[in-house]
């Protein structure tokens, strides 16, 4: 058994770490993925998983490379209110990925189109890790589906922007973007009725 601790190779050791929690999360899922499965995978101590990332949601930030961590980042974009905080979402992930921090995150939008595991990555990661923490904090009613909703609307503008590069979404600015997208994704965290189901046959309409 690995023993835990600092020790001569670490940095390939967190390296092989990684590698196989990318393919543990990509096989099951992140709610799936355990530590145990992730060690396993990797090929030792749990406890040395732990040593390196402290938590399973530390593993798959770093996993997955995105250039921020979403407990520090969620807060501060909720923190002027809910005015605004449609465009204020759709700013915060544009200028991300067009960073030069977020070069990682985009060369995994990019595999999205040929790669499940990259996909899968990508939905868990946007979802769960930070649009599910926006909508928990508003406390509204079915967080995750108005996450999923948020969600499908920024991969699908990442995938056009910066993959299929459709017009104009690919050369706008970010606040122009922001301005056409931002108030559908204020709908879908704030407005009640976005997760209602449709009754309207029930009266005849």
């Amino acid at each position: 058994m690995a023993r835990t601790g600092r020790r001569p190779g670490a940095g390939g050791t967190r390296d092989k770490i990684l590698a196989a929690a990318r393919s543990h999360f990509a096989d099951v899922g992140f709610e799936a993925a355990t530590i145990r499965g992730i060690a396993a995978a990797a090929k030792v101590d749990p406890k040395l998983v732990l040593h390196y990332f402290e938590s399973k949601e530390g593993v798959f930030i770093a996993a997955v490379d995105f250039p921020f961590d979403p407990a520090v980042a969620i807060p501060a974009l909720l923190e002027p209110g809910l005015d605004g905080l449609g465009s204020r979402l759709v700013r915060f992930f544009l200028e991300t990925w067009e960073s030069p921090a977020g070069s990682p995150m985009l060369a995994l939008i990019r595999s999205v189109v040929s790669s499940e595991r990259a996909a899968a990555m990508m939905r868990a990661f946007v979802t769960r890790e930070v649009l599910a923490r926006v909508a928990r904090a508003l406390e509204l009613d079915q967080p995750h589906l108005r996450a999923s909703l948020v969600g499908s609307q920024l991969v699908g503008l990442a995938m056009l922007r910066y993959v299929v590069k459709v017009e104009p979404l690919a050369s706008a600015s970010v606040a122009r973007v922001a301005a056409w997208i931002g108030p559908t994704l204020q709908r879908y965290l704030t407005d009640p009725a976005a997760t209602r189901s449709n009754g309207s046959h029930r009266k005849g309409r």
